[in-house]
C-alpha cells in the first residue's frame, strides 16, 4: 500500500519538558518522525512546550510552535495552521493524552483532521484500565485479578475480598506516576488517593501483587496490512514491582528458555494486532520463575523509553518507521534506512549483549526518597555494548558518572551482613553494589536470591565480576 496521497499538512504533538520519568528518549523520538515525514515531502507542524530540545530546531519541522501542550494552545495552532492530520503517538504520554483530549473536544472533527497511526480508539482500548482488561478476557491473555476503581472505598473494597499486598495504577499516565505497592489499608488510601488525582479519567486498577515475577518486555511493530514483527526483547534484570525504567535491562532476554520467548512473542504479537495499533509498542509481561505461567500487566500503544532502548540496540529506527507506518506505508515497503538494503519487515538478530543502567539523581537530590517502586524516578540511562553480559554490564557501570569504575562502593566494604541485608532489601539505587559486596563476602548466594528475586544466572554473572 503506497503512502497517502490525500494528507499534505501533518501536526506532530512533541513531549513537552524533560522532568522525572519522561527523559529526553520523547525528543529523539519526535526528532525521527519529523524528519521521517519531511522525507515522504509532508509539511510537517510542530507544537512543544520545551525550546531546550533537538526536536524544537527549526531544521527539524516547517514550522515550530513553542506552546504550552495544552487543549486552548493546540486549538489555536489547528484553527492556524488547517492541518489534514495529527501524529501524538510519538510524544511519549504527554502527545498521547493531548490528542486524546483533542478528539473528546471535537476540534479534530470540526476541522476535519484524521488521528494517524494508532487511533483513538485504539488508544483509548490500551489506556483504559478497564477496556484493556475485557480485551485480554476476550483474547484469554491472563491479567492479574483486578479490580477498576474511581474511589478510595472501591478500593479499600477490593482488598478487603483479595488481601495485600496489592498494585495502584493509574489511568493515562506516564512513568507509574501517582502508582504504587500497598502492603496494608492505610497504604492503599494514600496510593489510591494520589493516583487518582493524578488520572486525567479520575480511574485506578487495583490489581493483585505478582511482585518477584520476572518482568518482560517486546518492543513490537505493527502495519495497516496486519503484518507484525517483535523488534527487541528485553528481560529486566530486577523483577515486577520496580519500575522498568528505573531497572536495569538486558536485550536480548537471558534467562528464558526457547519456549518461554515464544510463548510471550506470541501473546505480544496477538496483542498488538488486537489492538490495532499502527505503529510501535511496547508490551510488558510477567512471568512467574518457576512455571510456565505468565501475565500480561500492560501494553503503551506509541513509543516509549523501551523504543529508544530497543532502537539504539537492535538498529532499527522504530520511531522513524512509525511515521512512515502512519501515513500507510507498510512494513515490507519501507527500506531499513540504517542497513539501506534490508526491508523493515525483517526482524533484527543481535550477537552481543545490550545493558541497559538507569541513572538516578540522588546525588543532586539527597534528600529524596531513595526506594524505588512502581513509580519512575530515574532521569535518563546509560546503554552499552559487549559480547557478553559481564562486559557490557560493567561498561554501563562506568559510564553513570557516580565516581565508581567497578560493582564495588567503598562505603560497602566493612559493613556488616546485617547493614549489607537491609540495605538490599530496601530496594534502593545502591542495592545492587550491596548484592556484589554480599557475594565478594561470600555470604549465601541462596539467601539473597530469595530476597531479591533476582535470577540465579545474573547472580553468578555478578560473582564473575566481583
Amino acid at each position: 500500500m503506497p503512502k497517502r496521497t490525500d494528507i499534505h499538512k501533518i501536526m506532530v504533538i512533541g513531549s513537552g519538558p524533560i522532568i522525572i520519568g519522561q527523559a529526553a528518549e520523547f525528543d529523539y523520538a519526535g526528532s525521527q518522525a519529523c524528519t521521517s515525514l519531511r522525507e515522504e515531502g509532508y509539511e510537517v507542524i510542530l507544537i512543544n512546550s520545551n525550546p531546550a530540545t533537538i526536536m524544537t530546531d527549526s531544521a527539524i519541522a516547517d514550522r515550530v510552535y513553542i506552546e504550552p501542550l495544552t487543549v486552548e494552545f493546540a486549538k489555536r495552532v489547528i484553527f492556524k495552521e488547517r492541518p489534514d492530520a495529527i501524529l501524538g503517538s510519538l510524544g511519549g504520554q504527554t502527545g498521547l493524552n493531548l490528542v486524546v483530549e483533542l478528539a473528546k473536544d471535537g476540534i479534530l472533527d470540526e476541522f476535519g483532521v484524521e488521528v494517524l497511526g494508532t487511533d483513538i480508539d485504539a488508544i483509548n482500548q490500551a489506556e483504559d484500565r478497564e477496556r484493556f482488561r475485557s480485551l485480554m478476557q476476550q483474547l484469554q491473555e491472563p491479567v492479574p485479578e483486578s479490580a477498576i476503581c474511581h474511589t478510595i472505598e472501591d478500593a479499600v473494597a477490593f482488598a478487603q475480598t483479595e488481601g495485600y499486598p496489592l498494585v495502584v495504577r493509574p489511568a493515562y499516565t506516564l512513568g507509574g506516576t501517582g502508582g504504587g505497592f500497598a502492603h496494608n489499608e492505610e497504604e492503599l488510601r494514600h496510593i489510591s488517593d494520589t493516583g487518582l488525582k493524578m488520572s486525567p479519567v479520575h480511574q485506578i486498577l487495583v490489581e493483585q501483587s505478582i511482585a518477584g515475577y520476572k518482568e518482560i518486555e517486546y518492543e513490537v511493530m505493527r502495519d495497516a496490512k496486519d503484518n507484525a514483527i517483535v523488534v527487541c526483547n528485553m528481560e529486566n534484570l530486577d523483577p515486577v514491582g520496580i519500575h522498568t525504567g528505573d531497572s536495569i535491562v538486558t536485550a536480548p532476554v537471558q534467562t528464558l528458555t526457547d519456549r518461554e520467548n515464544q510463548m510471550l512473542r506470541n501473546a505480544s504479537l496477538k496483542i498488538i494486532r488486537a489492538l490495532h495499533i499502527c505503529g510501535g509498542c511496547n508490551v510488558q509481561l510477567a512471568l512467574d520463575p518457576a512455571s510456565f505461567k505468565y501475565y500480561v500487566i500492560e501494553v503503551n500503544p506509541r513509543v516509549s523509553r523501551s523504543s529508544a532502548l530497543a532502537s539504539k540496540a537492535t538498529g532499527y529506527p522504530i520511531a522513524r518507521i512509525s511515521a512512515k507506518l502512519a501515513v500507510g506505508l507498510g512494513l515490507d515497503e519501507i527500506i531499513n534506512p540504517i542497513t539501506k538494503t534490508s526491508y523493515a519487515c525483517f526482524e533484527p538478530a543481535l550477537d552481543y549483549i545490550v545493558t541497559k543502567f538507569p541513572r538516578l539523581p540522588f546525588d543532586k537530590f539527597p534528600n529524596a526518597d531513595r526506594q524505588l517502586g512502581t513509580q519512575m524516578k530515574a532521569t535518563g540511562e546509560v546503554m552499552a555494548i559487549g559480547r557478553t553480559f559481564e562486559e557490557s554490564f560493567l561498561k554501563a557501570v562506568r559510564s553513570l558518572e557516580i565516581k565508581v569504575d567497578h560493582i564495588e562502593k567503598k562505603e560497602f566494604h566493612k559493613a556488616a551482613k546485617e547493614e549489607l541485608y537491609l540495605k538490599i532489601k530496601a530496594r534502593d539505587d545502591e542495592r545492587i553494589f550491596a548484592i556484589a559486596q554480599w557475594i565478594r563476602n561470600g555470604y549465601s548466594m541462596a539467601e539473597i536470591q530469595s530476597l531479591t528475586h533476582i535470577d540465579y544466572w545474573y547472580l553468578e554473572s555478578f560473582e564473575e565480576d566481583h
